[in-house]
């Protein structure tokens, strides 16, 4: 009966060990496709950190299709964008404390909306396929333009553009740039 046991111990011990080294495996795998990057930003005393997952269009109609026109996207892949600053900034007239967010984004064809969330830390999408993003906890919800220009990207970027006092955020897929004007709080 010991050994019995010891047996069904062991098998239950592989079992986990499989399951968590296949889940790990698939992550590594949809990883591949949509490599992690940092988008840092620096100026004077102002440090602003965003990690995200940058997919590729790989001949995919983008906006209005592969990301729905008016519905939240994790603005990236795998993991939901993060955005972190060290400190307090404004951006389109109001306030974003220094912290840590999930960073959301509905698109629309000539404007977007922004949003930042205190949640982060979360896969982007749940088990549903949809956006893994708790309303109530938004902190931040703002309105920019979205401007379609003939160059094409096919990898998702976020960066950084610096002008004088302000800077601006900048998001670039397919043939659609979208900037983000903020400037440090005073």
């Amino acid at each position: 009966m010991r050994r019995f046991l010891i047996f069904v111990g062991i098998g239950v011990v592989v079992i986990i060990l499989l399951f968590v080294g296949i889940d790990k495996m698939n992550t590594r795998y949809q990883k591949s496709f949509s490599p992690e990057e940092h988008a840092l930003f620096q100026q004077g005393k102002l440090e602003i950190d965003v990690f995200y997952n940058r997919p590729y269009k790989k001949g995919r109609e983008i906006f209005g299709v592969l990301v729905p026109y008016g519905k939240v996207w994790r603005t990236g892949a795998n993991e939901a964008t993060t955005f972190e600053t060290n400190r307090d900034l404004i951006i389109e007239g109001k306030e974003l404390k220094a912290g840590k967010y999930s960073f959301w984004t509905i698109p629309g064809q000539d404007q977007w909306t922004i949003i930042f969330n205190k949640e982060h830390g979360q896969w982007g999408v749940n088990a549903e396929g949809q956006p893994n993003r708790d309303p109530t906890k938004d902190v931040l919800s703002v309105q920019v333009h979205a401007v379609l220009q003939t160059r094409e990207f096919d990898q998702f970027t976020i960066e950084f553009s610096k002008m004088n006092e302000e800077a601006e955020m900048v998001l670039l897929w397919d043939k659609t740039l979208v900037t983000i004007p903020f400037q440090q709080k005073k």
